[in-house]
């Protein structure tokens, strides 16, 4: 069996990532994590004790701590999910995102390709460094037009820079090194056992405690929105099937305004979860100062993933949706660990805008 070294497996998409491929293939998968604020390991309970699985506590920033992991597991796929990925976060603390995003990409890059330089010829023929990155390095769209493979770079974040950066690291190491690597940019994920600190586990954390849903400025920012178990299917057939140096793009086909998607969940929670006390969820929402710098939209074109690998998203936006909601409903106990300890769905992000 082949062995699939994960960095960031205990986050929001690498958990998902981790959880699918030990029930739905026949990989073994090494999770490397750090364990920081939003890695939550309560998100793995299910797979925990499979042979197939091993979990190692490191830091992609620590080179001697990654090269002991490929010397002891041998694995023949890389797929990096690690990093600081949270806008708001971004601004109040820009520091970490680049020490993380940036340095530790490309110590990663580093370790991974003294590995793979040592590899008899088939193995290093068939190793692949698959780098999961993000569409908010593009920039942000006007009213019309999809972001594609050869769209520029035009980040307008510390997050979204950072993560630009790490993507002409990856690139630049294959051109360089001829370090077999492939890149995808996705949109906007959702679904379980995201940190609640993005918008659609916060509007559904704040309806059921009957506060104030905050929206940013008008609503008006449109996001294309990839349910998370779709976006792994997409990982999977691009580490398989994907041309290594080439970039795929990973969407949803589901547009939405942050005001449309947040009266569609209050609409659900309406039904699933009705509160006399409140009456209609969406009497909650509460439109707040618009975050610095804010993307008006992003939207993916993602044919190039399904003409050349047969990928689609299988979700639509509203069936992930009430998958979402209900997720978080029966996973009470999950959410609140989280919001006992440090992080208490307070605002971030609000450092004074120089323009």
């Amino acid at each position: 069996m082949k062995t699939i070294l994960v960095t960031g497996g205990a986050g929001f998409i690498g958990s998902n990532l981790v959880r699918y491929l030990i029930q739905h293939t026949a990989y073994n998968v090494v999770n490397a994590d750090k364990l920081t604020y939003s890695g939550n390991l309560d998100s793995l309970r299910d797979i925990a004790d499979d042979a197939r699985y091993s979990f190692e506590q490191a830091d992609i920033c620590d080179a001697p701590i990654i090269t002991a992991l490929f010397e002891k597991y041998q694995p023949e796929f890389l797929m990096h999910l690690a990093a600081e990925s949270h806008v708001d976060r971004s601004i109040d603390g820009p520091a970490e995102f680049l020490n993380t995003n940036i340095i530790g990409t490309f110590n990663l890059l580093e370790t991974t390709r003294a590995y793979w330089q040592n590899l008899d010829r088939t193995r290093k023929e068939a190793f692949r460094f698959l780098h999961i990155s993000t569409d908010e390095v593009f920039g942000s769209l006007g009213s019309s037009g999809f972001f594609t493979e050869a769209t520029s770079y035009k980040p307008n974040s510390p997050y979204s820079a950072s993560k630009a950066s790490s993507d002409h690291l990856v690139r630049a190491w294959y051109h360089t090194y001829g370090l077999p690597t492939v890149i995808t940019n996705c949109s906007n994920n959702y679904g379980p056992y995201q940190f609640p600190e993005k918008l659609i586990p916060v509007v559904i954390l704040k309806a059921l405690k009957g506060e104030s849903i905050p929206v940013y400025g008008k609503g008006a920012n449109i996001r294309d929105w990839l349910y998370v178990e779709d976006h792994v299917t997409a990982l999977l057939s691009v580490l398989e099937k994907g041309e290594i140096g080439q970039t795929y793009n990973v969407g949803g086909n589901a547009e939405r305004t942050n005001l449309e998607l947040v009266k569609i969940i209050c609409n659900i929670l309406n039904e699933l979860k009705p509160n006399d006390s409140i009456g209609d969820y969406k009497e909650l929402i509460t439109f707040v100062t618009d975050r610095p710098g804010h993307d008006l939209r992003y939207a993916i074109d993602s044919s190039k993933i399904q003409n050349e690998l047969g990928w689609k998203p299988a979700k639509t936006l509203e069936a992930g949706l009430r998958e979402t909601v209900n997720w978080y409903l029966e996973n009470k106990e999950w959410w609140e660990r989280i919001l006992s300890g440090a992080y208490r769905l307070e605002r971030i992000g609000l450092k004074t805008n120089s323009k």
